[in-house]
């Protein structure tokens, strides 16, 4: 209890009340054995708020709390039937009980009345939960590891707090920020950048190229890396260009936090272990193990959208709505004590889509932007998402008409709950057809995540699916595809119909498999509506080539089947959408950095934000450092 910060708040509070006072990340937490102090403190835990400015909470001591057996059953004694609550689960290293229910504002009751009667018959913290419409094993599997591992969990986010407010530990001799670019310069895949001040060490993302083999990982061998003063790594997103290295680090010994929101959490795992799981179908020796996922779980700090944390002495970050897929975050870091002011955006979406809200354009301070070129090139002009969704429609009812079937590929977030919301959407309506929609690869766990999560979803989708009748993920149309032989049924049996599989640039899994029995079928549909990364079978196929063979076979497969592309879908931004963000940023950036996209995208963004806001701008190269400060 000796650190400066513990010192002054627990000087604003008689000692004897508190018997631990300790860290969860940039969170201070106190404990107390008095049963009176810790159901009223009279707002002193609120004034020390005021006063600070951090987040301090004051938990019951585990000694002092209610035998679990008992705890549960008052728990769901108090808590009204039609609450409809499922799993009651105890964090008993931190007096937390997380209560799921599928009406969650039936057991909070009235002004909280509810949670107020469980803190004091229980003196647990109740913390209430939606039960998600779709249940979701990876989900239990990834609370089940971090409950399983309580005791390590605590001590390790103590750590984290310590490295925050115990002080400087390199020379500070004068003040500068450089970011180095390990990958995603000029190039899609493999997203790694190195933030460094005189003090920290942060990576922003730590990506894979999986449509590359030569260029598959960061450049993680450059000078200015080491793996052992890393203080932090913030993941955007879970697709694999932006997290897919990260277990590779924990694999070397890698043990500091892990920033990101929690629906990237647990679509990262998935994805990882997906990942992992085609390496070895493949015949490949995967990269890392399903335990060094573990660890990366284990070591993970969820932040939700605005939440201001602390992640070093002179770093602190807040992660705001990307509008890409589930969770995607992007970074806004405040260096020093007011010294400079950093968006990474990421991969990001200004625009409307099915799914979520468009990307946030509000900041308290800005002055360095580096932002995705995806589309940023000057004929990267997206179609409005009517146009779209009507080419979507016509592509799907011309197939149906000569009997044939839709292959959409996809990757397991975002454009697949994109296509489904669609899908079903055309059905309801009466628009076409009534066909079933085969589900295969990660796709259908991930849905079910989305489910888990609906606040990050936009709120005419949430509503959707806090009712059953109403939920579009829960409709009979779509069927999940978990086994060889089902995969081909639906390859040699069903009639028309649409399929997503993953992976969304055919390279490897289930969306290859059924790209070999559907392409010699003139009647059959391979439709594209994510990006196909350079050197990818997808962007191959989409620049014309007529035939293919797959990994580890002789066979060539020849390509007969109607291609299309609807870019509109993807959850990037258009060249006029980037544009526009830049223009809609509050306040103008100063300086503008283009990075995630094709060398020509690139320089082409770069050149024009330069010419039509008068500001300075960069487009570099991987291995480059930039000093932004």
């Amino acid at each position: 209890m000796n650190n400066p910060i513990i010192r002054e708040i627990l000087s604003k509070l008689d000692e004897t009340k508190i018997s631990d006072a300790c860290f969860e990340g940039a969170n201070i937490v106190l404990y107390t054995k008095e049963k009176d102090f810790f159901l009223d403190n009279n707002g002193a835990i609120r004034k020390i708020v005021h006063d600070i400015k951090k987040r301090v909470e004051l938990r019951p001591d585990p000694a002092i709390t209610l035998d679990v057996e008992d705890a549960e059953k008052m728990i769901r004694g108090v808590i009204p039937e039609d609450a409809g609550v499922d799993k009651v689960i105890f964090d008993p290293q931190r007096s937390r009980v997380i209560i799921e229910a599928e009406k969650p504002g039936i057991a909070i009751g009235k002004k909280g009345e509810i949670l107020r009667d469980i803190r004091q018959k229980t003196l647990w913290v109740p913390i209430i939960r939606r039960k998600p419409a779709i249940r979701s094993q990876l989900i239990e599997n990834i609370r089940g590891v971090l409950y399983q591992h309580s005791d390590y969990r605590r001590k390790f986010l103590d750590k984290i707090g310590h490295r925050i407010y115990d002080g400087w530990i390199r020379e500070k001799k004068n003040e500068w920020i450089r970011v180095s670019y390990l990958g995603g310069a000029r190039e899609v895949g493999r997203s790694c950048l190195l933030l460094q001040t005189p003090e920290s060490r942060v990576l922003l993302d730590c990506g894979v190229n999986v449509a590359s083999e030569r260029e598959a990982y960061p450049m993680l061998e450059a000078p200015e890396f080491d793996i052992k003063d890393i203080d932090a790594i913030i993941i955007s997103h879970s697709h694999l260009d932006h997290c897919g290295f990260v277990p590779y680090l924990f694999k070397f010994g890698y043990r500091g936090p892990v920033y990101c929101t929690a629906p990237t959490r647990d679509v990262s795992a998935l994805l990882l272990l997906d990942y992992v799981k085609i390496m070895r179908s493949n015949g490949k020796e995967p990269i890392f193990t399903t335990d060094d996922i573990k660890e990366m779980v284990k070591h993970t700090i969820c932040l939700d959208y605005n939440e201001v944390s602390d992640i070093t002495p002179d770093v602190r970050i807040t992660l705001y709505n990307a509008g890409h897929i589930l969770g995607s975050s992007m970074v806004h870091l405040h260096i020093g004590n007011g010294l400079h002011n950093l968006l990474y955006t990421a991969d990001m979406k200004f625009g409307k889509t099915h799914l979520l809200d468009a990307a946030e354009t509000s900041f308290p301070r800005l002055e360095t932007l580096m932002i995705e070129g995806t589309y940023g090139g000057r004929d990267n002009v997206l179609p409005p998402i009517k146009e779209c969704d009507d080419d979507f429609r016509d592509i799907i009812k011309n197939t149906i008409k000569r009997g044939g079937k839709v292959l959409i590929p996809v990757l397991g977030s975002g454009r697949a709950q994109e296509v489904l919301l669609i899908v079903e959407g055309l059905i309801r309506k009466g628009e076409i057809e009534k066909i079933p929609v085969f589900i295969d690869g990660s796709v259908w766990d991930i849905t079910a995540i989305h489910t888990a999560y609906p606040e990050f979803l936009k709120s005419s989708v949430r509503k959707m699916i806090f009712h059953k009748d109403l939920n579009p993920f829960l409709s009979d149309i779509f069927k999940r595809i978990g086994s060889k032989k089902e995969r081909q049924e639906v390859i040699e049996e069903t009639g028309s119909c649409v399929i997503l599989a993953t992976s969304g640039m055919l390279v490897g899994g289930p969306s290859v498999e059924y790209l070999r029995h559907l392409a010699d079928n003139p009647k059959n549909t391979l439709l594209f509506v994510c990006y196909q990364g350079e050197g990818s079978l997808g962007r191959r196929i989409q620049r014309g080539e007529k035939s293919f063979s797959v990994e580890g076979s002789k066979e060539i497969n020849e390509v007969k089947m109607e291609i299309h592309t609807i870019e509109g879908f993807t959850g990037h931004s258009g060249r006029k959408q980037l544009m526009n963000f830049v223009y809609k940023c509050d306040p103008k950036p100063k300086k503008v950095i283009v990075n995630h996209g094709e060398s020509s995208r690139c320089l082409d963004l770069a050149s024009s934000l330069h010419k039509v806001n008068r500001i300075e701008t960069a487009a570099p190269k991987n291995l480059e450092a930039l000093r932004i400060k």
